[in-house]
């Protein structure tokens, strides 16, 4: 078990180098042992080139005959942009596959283990389980539910304010938080705001890390149910960098649809709830177009009603060593609020650490205690 979970580590080590590049498949690492000796490794680079253990069985050659395989995903058996793994490992004499996670997949689900059993590889399944589980958390979302991971980001103080009174913003959190945010959204497949985040901070919600010029722009998603994204926004004015889907109703006027259409906006009409666009019919269709990994960056409205739609699955919680006061500053999350403490949105496996004067704390919603507010 030492030496299993030795390689498996390092099989993980390599599955996130493809973070923010694979989606919609899964991260995935693969080193081959023999004697004792790693002789060749791979990760999933980027959707549609090879799998991870492709890139190893080429880098171990020859040799990976009567070798040990440790990938951290169930060797894919169907054909996809690329032929099944499960043939090319069987073909090059593999005797031993250690799996650390089977694919949720509904295509595999233990077809591809079951493949390699009855070719006579011996398969080991589980080690190092929940650690795959959680690099790969986004996918496992996607591929179980066709929805995308939902990853909610604030910046506040320590007394629980976003912004001023007055609406000011700019910035509550320090350089460092902003850099993270940063290769947070070089990341994740889209951003997510509403429509008064964008008319009160004019952002561009692009990728900027200096001295990287490898990055990827997300998608932008605006919910902005009447329409009222100016043609002068900054992210209309940057459509180039990556596009923009701005999620209206039928509150919206034709006219400006149309003239947000010409300068290249996608217009997504949906049916309204309450005035309100339908986050939940957003999601699926998110979900449709391979969004796997959203995050949002929008105002208290926008978070309260994600989290009463049960859509948040993990929260960053920036917070600035700062005290702004106001009863009517705005908090993270804003709405009508929860009546009974039994009733709260619970928030678990938290990991607090520190990123400058700032601290960051992380943690997941539970959905096993989370029902709908009405």
């Amino acid at each position: 078990m030492e030496a299993d979970e030795k390689y498996m580590w390092l099989a993980l080590d390599l599955a996130v180098q493809g973070l923010g590049r694979t989606s919609p498949n899964p991260m995935v690492g693969a080193v081959i042992v023999k004697d004792g000796e790693i002789i060749g490794t791979g990760y999933h680079q980027k959707a549609g080139a090879p799998h991870a253990e492709i890139n190893a069985l080429n880098s171990a050659g020859e040799r990976a005959r009567g070798a040990a395989l440790y990938v951290t995903l169930e060797p894919c058996s169907h054909f996809g942009k690329t032929p099944p793994c499960t043939e090319q490992i069987i073909s090059a004499g593999i005797k031993k596959v250690v799996v650390s996670v089977v694919d949720p997949n509904p295509l595999m689900n233990g077809k591809g283990i079951k493949t390699l059993e009855d070719a006579g590889i011996k398969v080991k399944v589980g080690v190092l389980e929940e650690k795959a589980h959680r690099i790969n958390e986004v996918f496992i979302k996607y591929i179980s539910t066709g929805l995308p991971f939902v990853t909610l980001k604030t910046a506040m103080s320590l007394d629980g304010k976003i912004a001023t009174h007055k609406g000011f913003s700019r910035w509550v959190s320090s350089e460092k938080s902003r850099e993270y945010v940063h290769r947070l959204r070089n990341q994740v497949d889209a951003v997510l705001v509403g429509i008064g985040t964008v008319l009160t901070d004019n952002p561009r919600l692009n990728t900027r890390i200096e001295g990287n010029d490898d990055v990827k722009n997300p998608v932008r998603v605006i919910v902005d149910s009447r329409g009222r994204l100016p043609l002068e926004a900054e992210l209309v004015k940057q459509i180039v960098d990556s596009p923009v889907i701005l999620a209206v109703t039928e509150l919206a006027p034709e006219k400006k649809l149309e003239a947000l259409s010409r300068v290249g906006v996608e217009i997504l009409k949906l049916q309204s709830r309450d005035d309100r666009v339908d986050l939940k019919e957003l999601m699926k269709i998110l979900g449709e177009r391979q969004i796997t990994h959203l995050l949002v960056e929008g105002g208290s409205t926008l978070n309260y009603q994600l989290l009463k739609d049960g859509l948040i699955d993990k929260v960053l919680f920036f917070i600035a060593p700062k005290l702004i006061g106001g009863a009517g500053a705005p908090t993270p999350v804003g709405g009508d609020g929860i009546e009974l403490m039994e009733d709260v949105y619970q928030i678990f496996d938290l990991q607090v650490k520190n990123l400058g004067e700032d601290i960051l704390v992380t943690g997941y919603l539970d959905k096993g205690n989370l029902k709908e507010r009405s």
